[in-house]
């Protein structure tokens, strides 16, 4: 799962929700001085990350991309999966997806001494292309897959994957719709279990 999904699945804690957002710039084990939610935040980030590798549908969906896609269908779908969630977002959350988007972005200046170099850099990129509500539309999608490929180290198709994905769109719909109620259960679960109250 990608920004928007990380967000969500984190509750209305904002130190968990801050930790969703630097799960992917935060390598090992969190610095034991960061405040324990937000460790927290990190650490099921993680938990999410595991839960969706794992899936028998994520599974299935990773299968069907074919060579050279299939090696980045990891990327893929977690791209796709947070186009899915914005472009529906009103069936999974009461507040509306450009106010939660505003949220985010807030979260992130309200909590600037405590972000990663990189994730500063990338709120000034989610700044200038509304994100996460930019993920609703399939443009962004494509410019932020281009911008993915750029960043890797490797010759790599991303740049042009936005038209597999849009002709992938009824499985992988399908795959979203049979995981995601599963994935924000197990998100619940896992904040109940491991966040003190």
């Amino acid at each position: 799962m990608n920004h928007l999904a990380h967000v969500l699945l984190a509750g209305d804690d904002e130190l968990l929700q801050l930790g969703g957002l630097m799960g992917d710039f935060v390598r090992g084990t969190p610095d034991p001085a960061l405040p324990s939610r937000l460790a927290a935040g990190i650490h099921l980030h993680r938990a999410i990350d595991g839960f969706t590798d794992n899936h028998p549908a994520v599974v299935a969906a990773r299968a069907l991309f074919e060579p050279p896609y299939r090696r980045y269908a990891g990327i893929l779908l977690d791209m796709w999966f947070d186009h899915c969630l914005a472009r529906d977002f009103a069936r999974w959350s009461p507040v509306p997806l450009e106010a939660f988007s505003d949220g985010v972005r807030a979260l992130l200046h309200r909590h600037d001494a405590l972000l990663p170099g990189d994730l500063r850099r990338f709120r000034g990129y989610m700044e200038a292309h509304d994100l996460p509500a930019g993920y609703a539309d399939r443009e962004e999608i494509g410019r932020a897959l281009a911008g993915i490929g750029r960043r890797l180290r490797r010759a790599n198709p991303l740049d042009t994957a936005l038209p597999v994905l849009v002709g992938m769109e009824v499985p992988l719909r399908a795959c979203f719709e049979a995981f995601f109620p599963q994935l924000r259960d197990f998100a619940r679960a896992w904040i109940e279990e491991n966040v003190a109250r």
